[in-house]
């Protein structure tokens, strides 16, 4: 059985929109335990030890126990927890205070940290916005943060926002023994490798959007309708792209240190596997850097056909006003009122005047049609 087909398999849940935070326990009884805990159990040789249905009798600080008395490891799960919450769990299993604030107040730049015998890694989730029709104020990705600390024995995972929910990672891995007995560090490559591959369904989402707007700008238009694409639409899809690229880029300098440097919190087994990871996000950053450069080209051609328009518009506006210039000048000439003037009463004065004015703007109209004027 192929490892690396087993493990993308476990690996690669649905995103969820919304998770249920647990407020199982008594905060007045322990300080390592939070309102904001989602999940907490002690996994030892692959294997949960305690049911689902039980969790609320485990606290952290009681897994940490179970933990250093029986081996394993704790996974604890928290969704947007307050400084307040997150004091006692930070306490009891000894967490820096930069990276604890960092988790608390989110809106973190992706990155991977080391303090002590603790990695701290912040991914940015990505989801795609449905939307009938993209319009100036679309919001076509939305956000969210997962936070991770890693240690010898306990993982902690933070989630903020209402996307990239770890529960069916979880389940999932719970399925496979085999690689949950390579400790966090096969947590914390799961973790990764979901957060990776939601960016690249999101990216064939994106790049659907981008295609329906470059086949509107470059597409003849519809008899009777404006040329070109609303600026606005584009721009927003633009600012769009740049919030998924903000997310994508600093996250690949972080997957490669996991998958080339050795680390002591990392297993060997594992880390190859994030080689696989850092591969598909070096694709992904290809692709939406791909796409930034892609809709200036959008927008710089739908500014120019823009201008071109404009330049016709004029062009005929122009053509039809040296038309004009005729009889006008006809006309201003016999609306003088001098009594020596030629033709002036004459029988058939006034329907030659006519009709060669006629004949005139005629004749202009056939040359600037044929220049391409009108």
């Amino acid at each position: 059985m192929s490892m690396i087909r087993d493990l993308r398999a476990v690996v690669r849940p649905a995103l969820r929109k919304t998770s249920t935070p647990y407020s199982g326990y008594d905060t007045t009884r322990d300080p390592s335990a939070s309102s904001a805990v989602v999940d907490c159990a002690v996994y030892r040789d692959g294997r949960r030890v305690q049911p689902v249905e039980d969790a609320a009798c485990l606290t952290p600080r009681e897994a940490m126990r179970r933990v250093r008395e029986d081996g394993g490891f704790a996974w604890i799960g928290l969704h947007e927890p307050t400084e307040a919450e997150f004091a006692g769990i930070a306490a009891e299993f000894g967490l820096h205070p930069l990276a604890v604030e960092d988790a608390v107040h989110a809106h973190q730049r992706p990155k991977l940290e080391r303090y002590d015998d603790t990695l701290f890694t912040v991914f940015k989730t990505i989801h795609y916005v449905e939307h009938a029709e993209l319009t100036a104020t679309s919001e076509v990705v939305e956000t969210g943060e997962v936070m991770c600390f890693t240690g010898r024995d306990f993982v902690i995972t933070v989630r903020h926002g209402g996307q990239g929910s770890l529960r069916a990672l979880r389940k999932r891995l719970q399925g496979d023994p085999e690689l949950l007995t390579k400790g966090p560090s096969a947590v914390l490559h799961a973790i990764a490798d979901q957060v990776v591959d939601g960016y690249l369904a999101v990216v064939d989402a994106v790049q659907d959007d981008i295609d329906e707007v470059e086949i509107e700008v470059f597409s003849a238009p519809a008899k009777g309708s404006p040329r070109g694409v609303d600026a606005s639409r584009i721009y927003q899809l633009k600012r769009e792209v740049m919030e998924f690229k903000r997310a994508v880029s600093p996250l690949l300098r972080p997957m490669q240190l996991l998958s080339e440097r050795p680390m002591r919190l990392v297993d060997p087994d594992i880390q190859k596997y994030f080689r696989d990871v850092a591969d598909h996000l070096a694709r992904v950053q290809e692709q939406v850097i791909g796409f930034d450069e892609l809709l200036n080209s959008i927008l710089q051609a739908n500014l120019a056909q823009a201008s071109v328009a404009q330049n016709e518009d004029m062009r005929k506006i122009t053509a039809w006003a040296a038309i004009i210039a005729v009889p006008t000048m006809v006309c201003g000439v016999y609306g003088m009122n001098f009594d020596n003037m030629p033709e002036l009463h004459w029988k058939y004065g006034y329907p030659i005047s006519m009709g060669m004015t006629a004949v005139v703007c005629v004749a202009i109209h056939r040359i600037l049609k044929r220049n391409g004027w009108l």
